[in-house]
């Protein structure tokens, strides 16, 4: 398989899009007719832009409402195939995607979709190209991909295969184990979503709350393993329509995508990439310390409890503990770790214990991930870090790190650590915007082994 993206996911003009989606490193993309519409250019220079950047043009999508139509309305569908067509070949593609139908004129029957398929397998195979069948979750007729694999089944025709999107699986609850029994050269596109769980109607579910595989609560493991079972070997691409990513930076978006793709691949047992992490603790919690804060965040920490157990060898900074609680307060105006565009107190790295931080790592790295060494911010210590959207550090580390850490780099003035009611941290709370968060989360969840618990809301006295 190899990597994709629809170019509906990001914001931005069709050469935004196009150069996001390449230096994020994906291989293919979708092109959505929208964007091609709003072009400046030709369908050829759309085209010559997309392999100019070393980019694969997936598929053209989508042609809707095409089978089961009569009389003059079938003569019409057929000609609009034939106007796809020619764009096709001006753009250099050679695979349309379809979805089914939801024309109010469109009569049922899986062997009358069958019979218009191959009759549009076989204009396509006059020009060499080819046809992707897709159901649509709010299809007229055929909403089950159990069905549009019927369609392609009995069409029998070469140049017509099968779509499979993970959102209208998982949003009409169908099983998987029927996709473990197609064989894998008559998938011709694996699209690719997650979301949260909500109780709307399809369509609006579809174009507003989907977000990348590992961003949602959708079972996606599951589509992957029944994937794995059919040899596919096409793109695996994602198609996510969503308000937040259509007003967001293309860019994050796109880095997102790709890493969400390499989560995908990891979910494969061939992939190569370590398994998740645990995260057994949070080992500390560094705050960059304005010094006029400094004073009534000592007497904060007094008073629950906590007490300073070590100063830094050369730097303006303080180890405060109790229990398995550690917080670092650093003062030193050019702290170069505190969180870039933030002036004020503020947690600037987080360190999460696991039992093998070097595996972390590696699958981190896999996962397209950037590593932050030490020299890279200055520090004196040895331990390696991830930077997070905000620009703050999570230091990933084991216990044999941590110990030599604190013996290491806090060794003056060192005090034994308070035992008393404070014990652990439970639980941080980070305050971003919603699309910071899907990346966040998306980190998160990729390189450690957590899940996602239901949303909750919590309103303020201010509402």
């Amino acid at each position: 398989m190899y990597s994709s993206i629809a170019t509906v996911c990001l914001s931005g003009s069709l050469e935004e899009k196009v150069d996001a989606i390449a230096q994020a490193g994906f291989e293919g993309l979708e092109l959505f007719e929208n964007d091609l519409t709003a072009f400046a250019g030709t369908p050829r220079e759309a085209g010559e832009l997309i392999r100019s950047r070393g980019l694969k043009l997936v598929t053209l999508q989508p042609f809707r409402d095409f089978e089961g139509l009569q009389g003059r309305a079938r003569v019409r569908a057929f000609d609009r195939a034939e106007h796809k067509f020619d764009l096709m070949e001006e753009l250099g593609t050679d695979l349309l995607m379809a979805c089914s139908t939801v024309h109010p004129d469109a009569l049922p029957g899986l062997s009358r979709a069958a019979d218009d398929y191959y009759e549009l397998g076989e204009r396509a195979a006059r020009r060499h190209l080819r046809v992707a069948y897709e159901a649509l979750a709010w299809g007229r007729h055929i909403h089950d991909y159990r069905d549009s694999w019927e369609v392609v089944r009995r069409a029998a025709h070469p140049n017509v295969g099968l779509v499979l999107d993970t959102f209208h699986i998982f949003s009409r609850q169908t099983e998987l184990g029927t996709i473990g029994r197609i064989p894998g050269d008559r998938i011709f596109l694996v699209q690719t979503a997650d979301a949260p769980r909500l109780s709307m109607d399809h369509l609006s579910w579809s174009r507003h709350y989907r977000c990348f595989p590992g961003q949602g609560e959708l079972q996606m493991d599951k589509f992957m393993a029944m994937l794995d079972e059919t040899r596919y070997d096409g793109p695996l691409s994602h198609e996510i329509f969503n308000d937040v990513f259509r007003m967001g930076h293309s860019d994050q978006t796109a880095r997102d995508g790709l890493r969400s793709y390499n989560l995908l691949r990891s979910m494969q047992g061939d992939s190569g990439i370590p398994a998740p992490q645990p995260i057994e603790s949070v080992a500390f919690l560094e705050i960059a310390v304005e010094p006029d804060d400094l004073a009534s965040l000592r007497e904060l920490l007094s008073a629950l409890g906590m007490a300073c157990v070590g100063r830094h060898h050369t730097l303006n900074a303080e180890r405060w503990a109790a229990g398995d609680v550690n917080l670092v307060l650093n003062a030193e105006s050019s702290f170069t770790g505190r969180t870039p565009g933030r002036d004020a107190t503020a947690v600037t790295a987080i360190g999460l214990r696991v039992g093998n931080a070097y595996e972390a790592f590696k699958r981190a790295d896999k996962l397209g991930y950037d590593i932050v060494e030490p020299e890279e911010v200055g520090a004196s210590h040895r331990m390696s870090a991830l930077r997070n959207v905000d620009g703050s550090l999570s230091y990933i580390i084991d216990d044999s790190q941590l110990s030599r850490t604190w013996d290491r780099e806090f060794p003056v003035d060192v005090q034994p650590v308070p035992q008393g009611a404070l014990v652990d941290i439970d639980h941080i709370s980070v305050a971003l915007s919603y699309h910071d968060y899907l990346s966040l989360m998306l980190q998160y969840r990729a390189i450690f082994e957590l899940a996602p618990t239901p949303p909750s809301m919590s309103p303020t006295p201010a509402g």
